[in-house]
């Protein structure tokens, strides 16, 4: 059985279909440091749980969801540019 994919199209590898690797890796780079911040200044485990929870949880689902579908490094990449090069483009079709 051979399948045929147009030209434009773009594969991409994820983990189990939803998340990029790179995403997952930012992902775990940060649950890790903020686990050791957390561990570090806190000695209840229900507040060490909620604070994870409560910082962790919130860029999961924008991995998961992202914006457009847009691999979230890329957005993260799109934000520092703009913030240190607040500079308009404006294009114009000729």
């Amino acid at each position: 059985m051979k399948f045929i994919f147009p030209q434009n199209y773009s594969f991409k590898s994820k983990l189990l279909g939803f998340i990029d690797y790179s995403t997952l890796f930012l992902n775990i780079i940060w649950d890790f440091f903020l686990f050791c911040l957390i561990d570090l200044f806190t000695f209840n485990i229900s507040l060490k749980i909620s604070l994870f929870i409560i910082f962790c949880f919130p860029l999961f689902l924008f991995s998961i969801i992202g914006f457009n579908h847009e691999n979230f490094v890329y957005v993260l990449t799109y934000l520092f540019k703009f913030i240190f090069n607040k500079k308009i483009y404006f294009y114009s079709k000729l």
